[in-house]
């Protein structure tokens, strides 16, 4: 019988806690260790539509990237949203398990599976820690240069559709041969990706007046900007997968494939 305990092991080891900012909060959220797992869901983001797919796939387990109690709390009361998802889940007999800047930070981890997504042959980490081998971000190649728009299009045919798209700031007609990625915000590593010489840098959330100030540094990279669910969706099958090969005879084992990402209509051009 494999019990959540069992599942979390494998998911640690994978992604190990001690790679999670200090501010983060990582690990089982809520469940019983020694509780029984016969179905686990795989998503992005701890909210109402995949707690639903949890509850009405009879899943024991619900494992997500993003983190639901991110902040310090002093109670979960059922009439709060995410107090709410914790007692569905609890009256539901499923555990949430969250793995966050330790899954970012892994090798692989959720910056690899961007990386293999968009066609890149990953070579190192953007933000290294002292091991070398695991940080926040990737660095990889292309396998041939593609002018700046053909790579744009790649990445929008890589990632799920989202309703506010792919963006790229750059000349057009710009050759792209290595890239930096950061699945999720990565504003915060814009001079890295300018450091690390790449011709072009991946990430979410970015922001107009960072983008600006960017593209005015000599030598600095072009920006594609992502959905923040989008660039870290393929993680999804990356857990998936760590999950399958070790439980994959007992269990299981699903990506959700419900759009959680918050933005719903767009208008323009």
């Amino acid at each position: 019988m494999t019990t959540v305990a069992d599942v979390v092991e494998v998911l640690e080891a994978a992604y190990p806690p001690a790679l999670a900012e200090s501010w983060d909060a990582v690990g089982l959220v809520c469940g019983d260790p020694a509780a029984p797992v016969h179905r686990i869901i795989v998503a992005v983001d701890p909210v109402e539509s995949t707690v639903d797919e949890t509850l009405a796939a009879g899943a024991q387990l619900l494992v997500t990237h993003h983190p639901l109690l991110l902040r310090g709390v002093h109670g979960v009361p059922a009439s709060t949203p995410k107090g709410g998802l914790v007692h569905r889940l609890i009256r539901g007999d499923a555990a949430l398990f969250c793995a966050h800047t330790n899954a970012d930070a892994a090798d692989p981890g959720v910056s690899d599976a961007l990386a293999e997504a968009i066609g890149l042959t990953v070579t190192g980490p953007l933000n290294p820690n002292e091991d070398g081998r695991t940080g926040i971000g990737r660095v990889g190649e292309l396998a041939a240069p593609e002018p700046f728009s053909v790579f744009v299009a790649r990445v929008a045919r890589a990632l799920p559709e989202t309703v506010t798209g792919v963006r790229g700031a750059g000349d057009p007609d710009r050759l792209i041969r290595t890239v930096a990625v950061s699945g999720g915000a990565g504003d915060s590593y814009l001079a890295t990706a300018t450091h690390r010489r790449v011709d072009a840098y991946v990430t979410a959330d970015l922001r107009h007046h960072p983008v600006s100030e960017h593209l005015a540094t000599a030598g600095a990279p072009a920006l594609v900007d992502v959905g923040h669910w989008a660039s870290e969706w393929p993680w999804c099958d990356q857990a998936a997968a760590i999950l399958r090969e070790r439980f994959g005879g007992n269990v299981d084992i699903t990506v959700s494939t419900r759009r959680t990402d918050p933005w719903t209509v767009a208008a323009g051009s």
